[in-house]
């Protein structure tokens, strides 16, 4: 209980003495203001601290953000007895103790019903504002701590996909060029229609290294045209098969994903005429798979891995489908997948902004939903206890105030599952059942 709590707790006090001393005080002499100051005090700060303490002690140990339905029910269950111990605690030091005007055994008359039914409410009334206001700051943290969580997802996912398209531009050059160097030795001529073709190509890689995504279409024609290049050196050793579903060239991969999976294949395996490589493009359900006969070449040196893997990260941060690597004693095959760019899982490249204004508009309709309940779970505990006074004032021998009572409180309890989502769980049940019939 903080400092700016005893202040109110002391402004109630004071401000409920006066109140009871005005309207209800038979004697106004100093005295008597003295006891209703006393017993105010003894109220307010008996239910106030008590109550408080609940309430920290419940929000340490039980989280409103990921426990808000058992929190709910155990902050009812622990507020209702706290609160009729402390009422009749209360009530006791007051008629018995400090009062004298009553036995122990009076207290549980009828003659002390209202005024316990009174301080009841009362006491309710200061639960539920203690509940609502410490669920307000556990949700502006939360949702604080999800904004800024969100950002560094965010950061850390760009940061680590242009990470990863930034190798793309070394890796091709270095290749190719080596390819290059080979073939000035072998063949003049065709090194020139090399470079030339080289310049075509590069400039393919430096229009579409920069997007997340490309057409089949786009790559697969890419991919011929670097195959041809791959051709003039290599002639008769190698040999490309194409073979994709027109209905998959709309659809989308991964950019440059075929040309590192081709280079790959002539790396990593020995060509000849009278063994040639023989490397299959072609779509496999929802897959574009590139295929080729094993023949193994001896590494000289380690590979760096860089081509394969930077497929399969890059996928990993683009969908949830995942790469396939089948590998057989006779033939190796890789398996990308083909993506509908509106449905496919995209990386998550928001704006700060953008982040920030989702997780505000989720948090305002919590909060409108929360402030429905709480204000009309006051209003109850206000109005019930007034309605009550007056039906005890104006026709104490005909009571219609749990009427009222009854029906109110009955579509406070509805209104409060339907907020704290309490009894759904067969709705989720259901709709799981009926998907998995689907299925």
């Amino acid at each position: 209980m903080n400092k700016k709590s005893l202040i109110t707790l002391s402004w109630i006090t004071l401000g409920s003495s006066i109140f009871f001393f005005t309207f209800f005080s038979n004697e106004k002499t100093l005295e008597n203001f003295g006891y209703n100051l006393l017993i105010s005090a003894m109220y307010a700060f008996g239910l106030g601290l008590s109550n408080g303490f609940v309430n920290d002690f419940l929000n340490k140990k039980l989280s409103w953000a990921e426990q808000t339905r058992l929190r709910t029910i155990v902050g009812i269950v622990a507020t209702l007895i706290v609160n009729f111990i402390m009422v009749y605690l209360c009530t006791y030091l007051n008629y018995v103790v400090i009062q004298k005007v009553a036995t122990a055994e009076d207290i549980f008359s009828k003659k002390y019903t209202f005024s316990i039914w009174f301080m009841i409410n009362f006491a309710l009334m200061i639960s539920a504002f203690l509940h609502a206001k410490g669920f307000m700051e556990e949700l502006k943290k939360t949702s604080k701590k999800e904004v800024v969580e969100q950002k560094l997802i965010a950061k850390s996912a760009n940061a680590q996909f242009e990470s990863l398209k930034n190798q793309l531009d070394p890796h091709f050059l270095f290749n190719s060029l080596n390819v290059l160097t080979a073939l000035i030795d072998e063949n003049p001529e065709q090194a020139q229609k090399f470079t030339t073709s080289m310049s075509k190509i590069y400039r393919y890689v430096l229009e579409q290294k920069d997007k997340e995504m490309v057409k089949v279409e786009d790559e697969i024609e890419f991919a011929k045209i670097y195959c041809n290049l791959l051709k003039t050196r290599f002639e008769d050793s190698v040999n490309f098969t194409f073979d994709i579903n027109p209905d998959d060239l709309q659809k989308q991969v991964v950019p440059l994903s075929l040309q590192l999976l081709l280079e790959n294949c002539i790396k990593h395996n020995f060509a000849t005429s009278s063994k040639p490589l023989n490397v299959r493009v072609f779509t496999e359900g929802k897959f574009l798979s590139i295929e080729n006969n094993l023949q193994v070449r001896e590494q000289l040196t380690e590979s760096a891995g860089i081509g394969l893997s930077n497929i399969v990260q890059r996928y990993a941060l683009l969908t949830k489908d995942n790469v396939y690597i089948e590998k057989s004693e006779e033939n190796f095959k890789v398996k990308i997948p083909i993506l509908i760019e509106k449905n496919s899982q995209k990386m998550t490249t928001y704006t700060s902004q953008t982040t920030e204004n989702a997780a505000y508009e989720k948090a305002v309709k919590r909060v409108k939903e929360l402030k429905g309940f709480y204000g009309n779970l006051i209003s109850y505990c206000i109005v019930i206890p007034f309605l009550v006074i007056i039906n005890l004032i104006t026709s104490p021998r005909e009571i219609w105030f749990y009427w009222p009572m009854l029906g109110w409180g009955i579509g406070l309890a509805a209104h409060g599952m339907n907020v704290f989502a309490i009894g759904k769980n067969w709705e989720e049940k259901k709709i799981q059942e009926i998907m998995n019939n689907q299925k």
